[in-house]
């Protein structure tokens, strides 16, 4: 193993707190966005092509990150989505012997700048205290008051639509065109792997640019709709909300994750909020209201719907609840074949508690489709 020289570095919290570390590899830079944590033990490349992370500086509670390297058909877009990437001990050689590449290979193509020897303890406990706040990782230690300026500028993710910034430009399809089903998907920060798990069971799905209208969707004549997970905040997505609604007068089932979720109950009436330091993690314990069984989740969300507006709406149910903060963790329409999840049941880190919902969207799918030929 060669000696890697290191840069001194420093993460630069928005209330004006400093962290210091290293640069990953020789390097200098600076990158902005909003400081969140994620806990998982694994899924490292996962998690930073996730396009929901997007405008995020990466925070990994694992003290080992890039030990078992990179790995191309491990990816969820076709880049890297984090503006940054903070860590305790970062790992420039790797064991695996699938591994196509480092992770500081992986990196350096994508033009992303890191740092490591930080205090991740520490500065998670920070995040978590106060929380998730815009923060600028950097080399240029010796210019703070420069830095903290800059980051001043940068805009508060609250309010912020980033679905533009990594939703198709063109639609595209995906899967057998003779395929049984078809399913037209609203890309807000679509991830490979729910694509995976829609094709696999049957479905030929176009998938369309975040601004597409009900009519651009509806012209295609789907059998069902989906709406995806992304990045930013929910409510200035007036276009997708609007699109949703009228894919709910349609009466074809309808299937929204994460931002999809929020969208979904924006249609509704009911608002959103921006969370204190959100839910990201592979372990998160959800309890489904309707069977009563606990289920251990992969999540990724800074925003939540409101849960007393949801319970007040006669048109919704409450289906699953977070068991740490009771937030609303999924619901259904009560007379559409219409429901979503604040969590991805694609994501399966071990656990694969959450991947009936799949097959529940193609239940209902099924069903309607068998109505649609008596009529």
């Amino acid at each position: 193993m060669k000696y890697q020289a290191k840069r001194k570095a420093l993460i630069l919290l928005a209330d004006g707190t400093i962290f210091y570390g290293k640069s990953v590899g020789d390097k200098e830079g600076t990158a902005f966005g909003e400081v969140c944590f994620n806990t998982g033990m694994t899924g490292y490349q996962e998690i930073f092509t996730d396009p929901s992370y997007f405008g995020q500086i990466m925070v990994t509670t694992n003290a080992h990150i890039g030990n078992y390297g990179v790995n191309k058909d491990e990816i969820e877009s076709e880049s890297i989505k984090i503006s940054g990437l903070v860590c305790r001990n970062f790992s420039y050689e790797y064991s695996r012997p699938l591994a196509d590449d480092s992770l500081q290979g992986f990196l350096e193509q994508n033009e992303l700048f890191a740092i490591s020897d930080v205090d991740t303890r520490a500065l998670v406990s920070y995040i978590r205290d106060n929380g998730a706040m815009n923060a600028v990782i950097s080399t240029e230690v010796d210019n703070v008051e420069d830095l903290k300026k800059r980051l001043s500028e940068v805009p508060s993710m609250e309010g912020l639509e980033l679905a533009s910034k990594v939703s198709t430009k063109e639609a595209y399809f995906v899967g057998d065109e003779n395929a049984t089903f078809k399913i037209a998907a609203l890309d807000i920060g679509i991830k490979k792997n729910i694509l995976r798990n829609l094709v696999k069971r049957g479905a030929y799905v176009k998938v369309f640019p975040y601004n597409s209208s009900f009519e651009e969707m509806s012209s295609w004549n789907p059998d069902a709709y989906f709406i995806s997970n992304g990045p930013g905040d929910p409510e200035p997505l007036v276009d997708a909300i609007t699109a949703v609604k009228k894919m709910i007068e349609t009466d074809k089932p309808l299937f929204g994750i994460c931002l999809g979720h929020q969208v979904l109950a924006l249609a509704n009436g009911v608002s959103t909020y921006k969370m204190h330091n959100g839910h990201r993690g592979i372990n998160h314990p959800i309890l489904n209201l309707i069977t009563g069984k606990g289920e251990i989740t992969s999540q990724n969300h800074g925003f939540a719907i409101n849960r007393e507006e949801t319970e007040a709406n006669t048109n919704l149910e409450i289906t699953h609840t977070h068991l740490n903060d009771k937030t609303v963790a999924g619901i259904k329409m009560k007379n559409k074949d219409v429901f979503s999840v604040q969590y991805h049941p694609e994501a399966s880190p071990g656990p694969h508690d959450a991947d009936y919902l799949f097959d529940d969207f193609f239940k209902l799918i099924e069903k309607s489709s068998k109505h649609n030929e008596i009529v």
